[in-house]
């Protein structure tokens, strides 16, 4: 299925429009996520919304918005009010002026988004508008609403489209002056910052966010597929600690002498991982690949005994590794 349209407009510069759609250039969607259960009958808890103080069910038609003012006092807002006063920005996203991306503190962003022509027409207008801040190699900052809030967005040219990211206003972002004011002006010797150096340099490399790994993910994912195969899960022991740090010059020497006696080294783990991830473009995928559809949780309970016997007497499939699935099959089923 096609990613559906966070939002569907106008894009302007001046008198050049283009329709455009905006899509979220990003996803959870392929993380494990838990339902909660009962745990005698394995049935999903269902939530409703009720009065607080009544305890009744309300329905949809009669929940409306409230701004809380003063303990059990809020003034209503309607859904009519709140279109009245919707900007004329809706379906228009206004390139109001262009800066150096440098000057964006990494503070104000909020979240990325690819913005693309909407049907086959003003293709050209895009383009125009599009080259026009490649060119001056700046970002346009231009405003959208989304779901009846007024964003400022920062659009910049991402290959043969545009990437658009969200931006917090000032009074979203906290000041620093808070939290560093009491941290202690100390004096570094040249030695133990040219120990330092010395270790990141040999850390040194490449941003390669395709290597990244989600151990976390991954911990998840071989958990449920134990407890599907029916597999003892064991406690984790305890982490060892290297005890207290006596001095800074010691830690940098040890963490130098470690580096070196480190076997394979942080170069040779990325040049294998760069090795395995060709390899596995260059062979055929297949239809299904096994992942959290796979899994299956029996529960206890209603149901959850026969459950258990109906996967004890199916042949397990190989859950040493996870495998990292697509987003449609990693859905646990």
């Amino acid at each position: 299925m096609a990613p559906r349209a966070n939002w569907k407009g106008f894009l302007r510069l001046s008198l050049v429009t283009c329709p455009v759609a905006l899509y979220p250039a990003t996803s959870d969607t392929e993380k494990v996520s838990f339902n909660q259960i009962n745990r005698k009958t394995g049935h999903r808890i269902k939530y409703l919304k009720v009065d607080a103080e009544t305890g009744d069910e309300v329905t949809s038609e009669d929940i409306v918005k409230g701004y809380k003012v003063d303990t059990d006092t809020y003034i209503e807002v309607t859904k009519d009010e709140l279109d009245d006063i919707a900007l004329d920005s809706t379906h228009t996203i206004e390139i109001d002026e262009f800066v150096p991306k440098a000057d964006i503190d990494n503070r104000y962003l909020i979240r990325p988004y690819y913005l693309v022509p909407d049907g086959k027409v003003g293709h050209d207008a895009y383009a125009v508008i599009r080259e026009t801040i490649r060119s001056m190699d700046k970002v346009a900052i231009g405003r959208v609403v989304l779901t009846n809030r007024e964003h400022i967005i920062a659009l910049e040219p991402l290959e043969n489209g545009l990437m658009g990211t969200l931006l917090r206003y000032p009074y979203e972002v906290r000041s620093e002056k808070e939290y560093f004011d009491d941290i202690q002006d100390v004096k570094l010797t040249r030695d133990m910052l040219d120990l330092a150096k010395h270790i990141v340099e040999k850390k040194s490399g490449a941003f390669e966010p395709e290597l990244f790994e989600d151990h976390y993910e991954t911990a998840l994912i071989d958990l449920i597929n134990k407890k599907r195969s029916g597999m003892p899960i064991t406690a984790k022991a305890a982490p060892k600690t290297g005890g207290n740090v006596i001095s800074l010059m010691d830690a940098l020497k040890k963490s130098i002498a470690n580096e070196k006696d480190a076997a394979p080294t942080a170069k040779a783990v990325r040049d294998t991982a760069k090795e395995t991830a060709k390899d596995t473009k260059a062979k055929k995928p297949k239809k299904r690949v096994e992942g959290q559809r796979e899994m299956l949780l029996p529960i206890s309970g209603k149901g959850g005994k026969e459950a258990a016997a109906k996967a004890a007497t199916t042949p397990k499939k190989a859950a040493d590794k996870p495998v990292r699935a697509s987003a449609r099959a990693k859905k646990a089923g």
